[in-house]
């Protein structure tokens, strides 16, 4: 992946890099009369090609609208959304077209609405500064439903031409900018179906059942068709519940509802903790605590039920193998639900489907094939050892909701070094279990281990070590999607506690960590956070000055932090030999008015976000996170700005073409 600049640095760079457009997102306003006497501010944005753009929820980057102060109206209820946003790395964006609203009650026989939209829109490989985009129209009060738009003053370069559009929610929605199919989550549910077949509740159920189809059939194509037939009844029951659920919620609340249903699920803290929680449960019960077992009643009805011939009597031999076993396949079903629920409306029927497929498919394979059954293994302890393996694996992959928590809403509960030692435990404990050193109540004694036992345990160690370094700073990069972000690691090997530099200059930074904004550097790096202060020190010191354009929200920021800024030429070059100012371009923090930057259109800039993305913008010509910028004490460009580049020898040659060019000022 590459980083896209504006058109000035791509021809600096000469790689081929993609250009920006002015504008990602094209603006219009209009007006219509609502049912209930309230006039609708409508705005409808044209996405740029290959961009996507957050909704108003977003805990990333929330398109907003700030209205002026009102004179001769008022708002009704919060601004909503008209298009339905999709699902994009467990973030709601819309692709191609955006339309939000908000309500307004007019006074008078006229008033004029004014004020601010604000976005960030995205490509696969970049993000572009927040843009912003002034308006106003002329709103009739009354019966009427006519507008008049009214231009407004190009000040940020990037306001565009107003059209007259009436826009309802009836508008057609282009939906080819959609993300693909989630193929991850479909391998993973397929995989939990086949690991919950050799669970005990089910195993033993499985060369059972397929010699009662064969032996109670008239011909072997028959007993075929009846197997096949609870194959199928199986797959159904356990993809048709929850697919009317889904139907159900959206036929009586709309797309709207079921999309802020999954929202919510995936981006709020109490459900993380619940799902937190269910995990931690269905742990305990895999390792022998309790079992999750449904009444017994339901069982016996179903039981009954089986007795009937004909496929009636199949459907309910299907539900007694889903009842029966559900104090195993319950776990193994919610997690793979709880997953599904983070991705958009359809994935948890299509994951239900791909996990019931492999749950139900050797019932069909076997009553296919009989001669198989005779392969099969014994049932024995060797069912709940693979119990109490999944229990471990449930314990670690529950604390990443926890961690999801814990970032969204900065706990500080659970911090990089604190997940990975709560997973270097239970993976240890794991590979001791496999060892045969720790036992459950339910388990036999290991008098000796087997070649596969052995396997799996050494598996799991070399992953125990490979995971330790990273409580030092390592990166991990095979596990970068499970961990929190390298930037929580509170301590890294051979990190500097403070900056000399920045204590000599005055500043209030201390530790990576600004007193004055609160924003930090990664991997214990001291430095500032504006532009101003990281020249300041570098004339004190003489050093040049590495400037990082970068935002919280930014995943190949933070890539390039743990996968090159993490290499130790790169870090040391970086702690020692330079000057680091980091320049936010998406932070919210409200500047003091003396702070304030005001554009050559007059154009009053008044938080750092705006005033870092304009820097970028004019004064190196960047509108992207991440760029690179080495700079001189007296602010001469000393390389060409560097984008997005794994390359760590290309960055080692970078910041010493920077060391090297400042020698010779």
């Amino acid at each position: 992946m590459v980083m896209v600049a504006f058109c000035a640095t791509v021809a600096v760079y000469g790689q081929g890099f993609g250009q920006q457009p002015l504008n990602t997102v094209t603006w219009s306003v209009s007006a219509d009369r609502t049912d209930n006497g309230t006039q609708r501010i409508v705005f409808k944005g044209k996405i740029a090609e290959g961009w996507h753009t957050y909704d108003l929820k977003s805990e990333l980057y929330p398109t907003a609208v700030e209205f002026d102060e009102a004179a001769g109206y008022s708002l009704t209820g919060e601004m909503y959304e008209i298009s339905e946003s999709v699902d994009y790395d467990g973030d709601p964006v819309f692709f191609n077209e955006i339309i939000i609203a908000q309500d307004i009650r007019v006074d008078g026989a006229t008033a004029t609405v004014s004020g601010e939209v604000t976005w960030m829109s995205c490509t696969e490989t970049q993000c572009a500064s927040p843009e912003y985009w002034k308006f106003s129209i002329n709103v009739k009060g009354g019966s009427s439903n006519k507008a008049e738009t009214i231009p407004a003053d190009d000040k940020t370069g990037t306001a565009t031409a107003y059209n007259k559009t009436e826009i309802t929610p009836a508008d057609d929605m282009s939906d080819g900018g959609k993300k693909g199919f989630n193929w991850a989550l479909i391998v993973e549910a397929i995989l939990w179906g086949f690991a919950a077949l050799l669970t005990p509740c089910v195993f033993p159920m499985v060369p059972m059942t397929v010699s009662f189809f064969m032996k109670g059939s008239s011909s072997p194509a028959a007993g075929r068709f009846k197997a096949a037939m609870y194959g199928l009844f199986i797959v159904l029951l356990y993809t048709v519940p929850i697919s009317l659920i889904i139907f159900i919620t959206r036929i009586v609340g709309g797309d709207a509802v079921t999309a802020d249903i999954f929202n919510w699920l995936a981006t709020h803290w109490l459900p993380n903790i619940i799902f937190f929680i269910v995990f931690m449960v269905f742990a305990a019960s895999f390792f022998g605590a309790f079992e999750i077992t449904l009444p017994s009643s339901i069982v016996n009805k179903s039981d009954k039920g089986a007795d009937k011939g004909g496929l009636l009597g199949i459907f309910f031999m299907a539900l007694t193998l889903v009842l029966v076993s559900f104090s195993c396949t319950g776990p193994i079903v919610g997690s793979v639900l709880i997953k599904a629920t983070q991705g958009e409306f359809w994935e948890p029927m299509i994951a239900m489907l791909a996990f019931s497929l492999a749950f139900a498919l050797p019932f069909t394979i076997l009553a296919l094939f009989p001669s198989l059954l005779k392969n099969l293994p014994k049932s024995g302890g060797w069912l709940n050892s693979v119990k109490v393996v999944l229990g471990f694996i449930e314990v670690a992959l529950g604390f990443k909701f926890l961690s999801v928590a814990d970032q969204t809403y900065h706990w500080g509960l659970l911090d990089r070094e604190v997940y990975l030692a709560i997973w270097i435990v239970v993976f240890s404990m794991l590979g001791f279990y496999l060892l045969g050193k720790l036992r459950f109540a339910h388990d036999d004694k290991v008098e000796h281990i087997s070649v596969k036992r052995l396997a799996m345990s050494i598996a799991v160690f070399a992953f125990v070590v490979y995971m330790i370094p990273g409580m030092f700073g390592a990166p991990l990069k095979a596990l970068s999607g499970y961990l929190p972000p390298l930037t929580s690691q509170d301590f890294v090997l051979g990190a500097a506690t403070g900056n000399t530099a920045a204590s000599d200059a005055g500043a209030t930074e201390v530790s990576g960590k600004s007193s004055k904004y609160d924003l930090h550097l990664p991997l214990g790096l001291s430095g500032y956070f504006t532009l101003e202060e990281g020249l300041a020190a570098a004339k004190e010191t003489g050093k040049p000055v590495f400037v990082d354009i970068t935002g919280h929200g930014c995943v190949n920021c933070r890539e390039m932090e743990s996968r090159v800024w993490s290499d130790p030429q790169v870090l040391d070059m970086l702690r020692n030999d330079y000057i680091v100012v980091a320049l936010y371009t998406d932070d919210k923090t409200r500047l003091d008015k003396d702070e304030w930057v005001t554009t050559e259109s007059g154009d009053v800039l008044k938080d750092l976000g705006r005033v870092n993305s304009y820097i970028a913008r004019t004064r190196f010509g960047v509108n992207a996170q991440p760029n690179y910028v080495l700079l001189s004490p007296e602010g001469e460009l000393l390389a060409p700005v560097r984008g997005y580049d794994l390359s760590i020898p290309g960055f080692v040659e970078f910041l010493h073409t920077g060391l090297q060019k400042n020698m010779e000022k």
